[in-house]
């Protein structure tokens, strides 16, 4: 298993394909299986590295006190260790956060940017989330939040039990403070006086009832050149409701901006 180590903490990842690099860091409560449709696919255009935050999968759980340069730091780590000069980055949720803090301290890496159910400010529900697990326990709050995350018919699918429920199937490698950390780390940001910064092509988007649509659409007016799409019925973890809409939207991004070339 391919781990990458910072300050003592290991990072899981995995590689499919060849080509140019693309990097892909995970929403909290998912781990690196989020993105197992894109995986799939997009290995057939690129060299896909999908990690493993800390905190979730394979990666270390440490229950210490961590910043959001910590969780970027520890995706610069895994870059650093596969050779790679240049990439794309796309996250999801805290991934989109790390995603934005990556492109904004480490340009001469991250030529574009796919930000998914994300904002440059913090939002209003961290506290519940950290309540939940720490009070309630991994065990039992774990498949409510993931269920929070979609939209209200996904669940019902027989498709969608199978996906949030092999989640659940971690939950005995879980640690509620650890995940505690990484929401305390989101409530201490915000980037928004920096996004003038952002230089590289970047993509924003949402599922139509993400809770955090509005925050996007907001922010990405605020980044020069921002390309913004919303996906209709489907929630915050939109690349896993729909990935044929989801997929489209990123290749046709990525082939309007030359890292796709026929």
């Amino acid at each position: 298993m391919p781990y990458s180590s910072r300050n003592d903490v290991k990072t899981y990842y995995e590689v499919s394909g060849e080509g140019y690099p693309l990097v892909l860091i995970h929403a909290n409560p998912f781990d690196r299986r989020l993105w197992i449709y894109q995986v799939a696919h997009f290995s057939t255009f690129f060299k896909v590295i999908n990690t493993d935050l800390r905190g979730y999968g394979y990666s270390d759980k440490p229950a210490r006190p961590i910043a959001m340069i910590d969780l970027c730091e520890d995706i610069v780590a895994v870059c650093r260790q596969e050779g790679l000069r240049e990439a794309i980055v796309a996250g999801i949720s805290v991934g989109g956060v790390m995603g934005l803090q990556l492109g904004l301290d480490h340009p001469e890496i991250f030529k574009a940017l796919i930000l998914v159910g994300c904002s440059s400010q913090p939002g209003d529900r961290y506290q519940a989330r950290i309540d939940g697990y720490m009070k309630e326990g991994v065990s039992k709050y774990h498949i409510q939040h993931l269920t929070s995350l979609v939209s209200k018919e996904f669940p019902q699918t027989r498709l969608g039990k199978y996906l949030l429920g092999m989640h659940t199937e971690m939950d005995p490698r879980l640690s509620a403070p650890a995940i505690a950390e990484i929401f305390y780390a989101l409530q201490n940001r915000d980037l928004t006086p920096r996004l003038a910064e952002l230089k590289m092509p970047v993509l924003v988007m949402n599922g139509e009832f993400d809770n955090s649509l509005v925050r996007s659409r907001e922010m990405s007016k605020k980044i020069a050149g921002a390309a913004h799409h919303v996906i209709p019925g489907a929630g915050h973890a939109c690349c896993l409701e729909d990935p044929t809409i989801f997929d489209e939207i990123i290749l046709a991004f990525l082939r309007k901006h030359n890292f796709i070339k026929d």
